[in-house]
């Protein structure tokens, strides 16, 4: 006979022998391959007639994969005999693959799965360790590797059963079994031999990425992070685009899953190295490892890794840190002018304005873009924050418009409303009282239009709305707009009730305006109730109960001493929540001065002075409020001195420049010119200051060159204001 016959006949004969083993399994015994008998009914179908189920359905029975026989005809080369529960985990795999899920899950359930465990490990354990000398007198058998491999597929499917039924918790439960074993025999994470494995190493790939999903539908949320975590620091060998998938489905679910997860405790960390505190710096960690992967050509670009990372970086202020990222992308994977509007968005975002628009001003330059509505609305956005482009802010919002008109009713509403911003801001800079008037117009009808072409009402275009009506003092209109604004937010905003208390307060309804504050407190944590306080502090100033403001004004200053301990620090956001506090607390001290200088108590107000000293030695509003107690003192020459040491911090501080001007006029040291170049600067910053006006007035009177009706103008200017000007100004 030769070997091919040899070979052949000897393949026919184990195949026909696999028909032999439903006796060892029947009897639950190791037999001899030579010892089993025919059996021509499954073991699924044996266990499930008893059961009242069969998996056989009258017709034909599909074709077995000829790998289980091979795999079947190695275990017995190798042994010489199947044990029970390899046996099962065979006809177990053959009948999950006939589609067979429920007699599946009763074949594998039968497999003891605690008596095969140690086996399992011991071994894994002695492949994992090729130091180790095994000598011929090792007492109990060690399981082959096939075994193992063999067993570990029956638990992974026996998990799929499990959730293809919807057993979501079991399934988890089952496939854990794989990794306690794999981790418990090779506690240091696989060695690269076991990628010659290939069969057990594509298991642990699937169990190791199957498992947390698992634990997510089971609604079992924290042992999902713990295994997402467990699959990426312990050493599986994955693929690496097993590995990329697992790291970004576990970044999604931190941003997005609304779970929060405590930080990993990492016990091999270095001291010096990072070590993620929450969901946000674990995800965003995540996805630049994904970024770099894909940099490296490691894995295929994926364009929603950079669109959570975006997301990830703007919640948590990280916008320069998003800016790097996208300037080392390489080249092709963003569209040139999709870069430069990006990257635009995150300057903007850090307060780089100036970087921002000139990254757009390159979109621009590029003819083969021309639609770039967007790009264009941000850039007029930018502009209006920037005295120097207002007329170039202007183009770009008329050109959007122009693009959005007939296409976008959306996009044509918010460029009206940019429009009209922008206008009015023109219209605060421009000395002639005509042009001034003219652009306000303009401003007000290209906002009113802005709201007349949204299908729903914006709050910001209602806001500006009030704002700018607000400043043409149409009281009643403004009164309306900040009513909606409020219903709008629903009273979430602060903002809102603050500017309806303002025009209140400029109506001289100081009651109601304080009760609009009174009840914004009551729906206000802790946290956000700072400028609330001071505008009811400057409320009871205008109404004169000056105690009640001194008292006011030491709870605002509680609130904000607990606030500046808890900003925190390495964050931007607490960077400039800090700041934000450090500033509001500038002001209380300066306007509580300002108030024990008016009752005379002098000493008290020095205090607070050196509070406010204390947080910013160079502070024009400090500087002024000193001033204004040596005036009160009848120390005119100190107080001149602080008034223009205000203006050599900031040259535009109008308070200052009215005060100088006063004072001047009271030595009589200075000329009338010179006083009146004071108060004109003042006029021209701030057209709707009552007290420029009337000292205006009053250097008018004194001028015999000037006429009586510019005198009366001013002093008619200062009564009208001074009957609509609010506790603090609008904007």
């Amino acid at each position: 006979m030769t070997s091919r016959n040899w070979m052949k006949k000897r393949r026919f004969g184990i195949r026909g022998r696999l028909k032999k083993m439903m006796k060892c399994i029947f009897s639950g015994e190791q037999v001899r391959v030579d010892e089993m008998i025919d059996s021509s009914e499954s073991l699924a179908t044996r266990d499930y007639s008893a059961s009242g189920y069969s998996s056989r359905t009258g017709e034909a029975e599909p074709k077995v994969d000829k790998s289980n026989i091979e795999e079947a005809e190695s275990s017995l080369r190798e042994s010489g005999y199947l044990n029970y529960e390899e046996a099962r985990a065979l006809l177990g795999r053959l009948e999950y693959q006939k589609g067979n899920i429920e007699g599946a899950l009763h074949v594998f359930e039968g497999i003891d799965i605690a008596a095969v465990t140690p086996k399992m490990r011991v071994s894994i354990s002695r492949r994992g360790d090729y130091n180790r000398r095994h000598s011929q007198s090792d007492a109990a058998p060690i399981m082959s590797m096939h075994a193992v491999t063999l067993l570990f597929e029956a638990i992974f499917l026996k998990a799929k059963s499990l959730e293809h039924l919807g057993r979501f918790d079991e399934a988890a439960q089952s496939c854990k079994i794989i990794l306690d074993t794999v981790e418990s025999a090779l506690p240091d994470g696989l060695p690269a031999s076991f990628k010659t494995d290939f069969k057990i190493q594509e298991i642990l790939n699937k169990v190791v990425e199957l498992v947390p999903e698992l634990l997510k539908l089971a609604g079992d949320f924290q042992e999902a992070i713990l295994l997402y975590r467990r699959a990426l620091l312990y050493h599986w060998n994955l693929e690496v685009e097993t590995a990329a998938k697992i790291q970004k489905e576990f970044a999604i679910f931190l941003l997005y899953s609304g779970v929060e997860a405590s930080p990993p405790n990492l016990r091999s960390q270095i001291d010096s190295s990072f070590g993620p505190r929450n969901n946000i710096e674990e995800a965003v960690l995540l996805l630049l490892i994904l970024l770099r992967k894909c940099a490296l050509g490691m894995i295929k670009w994926d364009s929603s890794i950079m669109d959570h990372l975006t997301f990830a970086l703007s919640v948590s202020s990280g916008l320069k840190a998003l800016a790097h990222q996208v300037e080392e992308l390489i080249p092709g994977i963003l569209e040139r002018n999709e870069r430069y509007c990006v990257l635009s968005l995150c300057y903007h975002g850090e307060g780089e304005d100036m970087v921002a628009l000139n990254l757009l001003r390159n979109v621009f330059r590029n003819r083969e873009h021309p639609d770039c509505i967007l790009e264009m609305m941000l850039a007029s956005k930018i502009c209006g924050k920037n005295e120097v482009c207002i007329e170039e802010g202007i183009g770009y919002a008329c050109k959007a418009l122009r693009e959005s008109h007939g296409r976008c009713s959306q996009k044509a509403s918010i460029s009206n409303c940019l429009l009209g911003t922008l206008l009015s801001a023109k219209s605060r800079l421009v000395s002639s009282d005509s042009e001034r008037t003219l652009e306000q117009s303009k401003a007000l009808s290209a906002l009113e239009a802005s709201e007349r072409m949204m299908k729903e009402r914006d709050p910001f275009v209602v806001h500006q709305l009030c704002l700018e009506n607000a400043e043409q003092r149409k009281l009643d209109i403004a009164l309306y707009y900040a009513k909606q604004l409020l219903k709008l937010e629903a009273g979430a905003s602060v903002n809102g009730y603050i500017l309806l208390a303002r025009i209140l307060s400029s109506q001289k309804r100081f009651v109601d305006a304080e009760t609009v504050i009174n009840a914004a407190l009551d729906q206000t944590g802790k946290w956000d109730q700072g400028e609330l306080l001071r505008t009811k502090a400057k409320l009871q100033v205008a109404q004169d109960q000056l105690n009640n403001a001194i008292e006011t004004y030491s709870q605002l200053l509680a609130v904000l001493q607990v606030q500046t301990k808890s900003a925190g620090v390495g964050n931007k956001y607490s960077k400039d929540r800090g700041q934000r506090y450090k500033s509001l607390e500038l002001d209380t001290w300066n306007d509580l001065a300002n108030v024990y200088t008016s009752l005379s108590q002098w000493r008290d107000a020095e205090v607070c002075l050196s509070k406010s000293e204390a947080i910013s030695p160079f502070s024009a509003s400090r500087w002024h409020s000193t001033g204004l107690l040596y005036q009160a003192k009848g120390l005119h020459q100190d107080a001149l001195k602080s008034f223009r040491e205000a203006l050599n911090v900031e040259p535009n501080h109008v308070p200052s420049l009215i005060s100088t001007a006063c004072i001047l006029r009271q030595l009589g040291s200075g000329s009338l010119p010179v006083i009146r170049s004071l108060l004109t600067d003042a006029l021209r910053l701030d057209r709707t200051n009552p007290s420029a006006w009337f000292n205006l007035g009053l250097v008018y009177k004194s001028d015999p060159g000037v006429s009586a009706l510019e005198v009366a103008e001013c002093f008619e200017a200062a009564a009208l204001l001074e009957e609509t000007t609010p506790v603090e100004p609008f904007r």
